[in-house]
């Protein structure tokens, strides 16, 4: 504005606004989760307890605030979970009042829908495929959320946010649809459903900022602590009473943390002294090698173990 002999001259102020990139992942999570809501009729959401479920639930949270999910959360159940997970999982199940499925592997084996590996090395990781199948199936779920980001491993780089699987739960990686400008097609018939990952383009980093910035509590075993492990292919795996040792192994302590939890079997753990958020923000931003390729025994099978997986219906 000027003045000039009393006229005054009003010029046009443009305010640029943009959103860090951590609000823009989260504001992306959240147009998901409210597309989903307002779409399907029975949707679900796969909560383990681990990082990425909880950060994915906590962006739920924040979708519906100041109401409650208008979903129930669903964890497949191997029987060989981490306890303190365990505990975590009802911590965060109460506190939230949230209406809680859990699919148990352990039924299926009872019931003889899958067989259990036996011996060391053995996991009952790939049989949460039929357990998961099953309870999609009996829940007539339609959209089912997970927490796997793109950045884990090469398979979960070819998804959509939308990932359409077909009335066996299968995934063809050449039958997903194009998703420009954020538009998403869940269009499905009886019978099929669509996998739905919110958390899609953030990175572990992202993650782990979001959990320091978001102050989210997690379960203890992702921060360093003193435990028995023992060395097996390459990975630190814990000392549980799940884990069948070889001959030749002996446990040892270590100070260590997990970057993804899982099957307590198959789930390895890194060597570190990151005790806090920030710590581990510092120490991930400095690695090199994936979580899941660093610390899950599992995605070792072969170079395409886990799209073979996800072919079957896996998470």
């Amino acid at each position: 504005m000027t003045n000039d002999k009393n006229m005054f001259y009003f010029f046009p102020v443009s305010v640029a606004y943009e959103l860090s990139h951590l609000a823009a992942l989260e504001a992306e999570a959240v147009h998901v989760f409210r597309e989903v809501a307002a779409t399907f009729e029975r949707p679900v959401l796969l909560f383990s307890g681990g990082k990425d479920s909880v950060v994915m639930l906590h962006a739920a949270a924040k979708a519906f605030w100041p109401a409650p999910l208008p979903f129930p959360v669903l964890h497949v159940d191997t029987g060989h979970n981490f306890d303190e997970v365990i505990r975590f999982r009802d911590e965060t199940v109460a506190a939230l009042n949230l209406r809680l499925l859990v699919a148990s592997v352990q039924d299926d084996i009872d019931a003889g829908r899958v067989v259990e590996e036996t011996g060391p090395g053995a996991s009952r990781n790939r049989l949460q495929t039929v357990t998961l199948l099953r309870a999609i199936r009996e829940g007539g779920f339609d959209a089912v959320f997970g927490g796997a980001r793109r950045d884990e491993e090469k398979a979960r780089a070819k998804e959509r946010v939308f990932s359409f699987r077909d009335e066996h739960g299968q995934w063809d990686p050449r039958a997903q649809r194009p998703e420009l400008w954020n538009l998403y097609n869940g269009r499905h018939r009886r019978g099929e459903h669509i996998r739905v990952f919110p958390l899609s383009n953030w990175t572990e980093l992202d993650i782990w900022q979001y959990i320091r910035d978001e102050r989210i509590a997690l379960p203890p075993l992702y921060y360093a602590h003193r435990r028995p492990v023992v060395q097996r292919d390459g990975m630190l795996l814990a000392a549980t009473r799940f884990l069948s040792l070889v001959d030749g192994e002996k446990p040892y302590e270590a100070t260590v943390r997990f970057r993804t939890v899982g099957d307590a079997t198959c789930t390895g753990c890194v060597e570190s002294s990151a005790a806090t958020p920030s710590e581990v923000v510092a120490e991930v931003a400095a690695t090199r090698v994936t979580e899941r390729g660093a610390t899950r025994a599992d995605d070792r099978i072969s170079e395409a173990g886990m799209e073979d997986r996800k072919r079957e219906g896996y998470f």
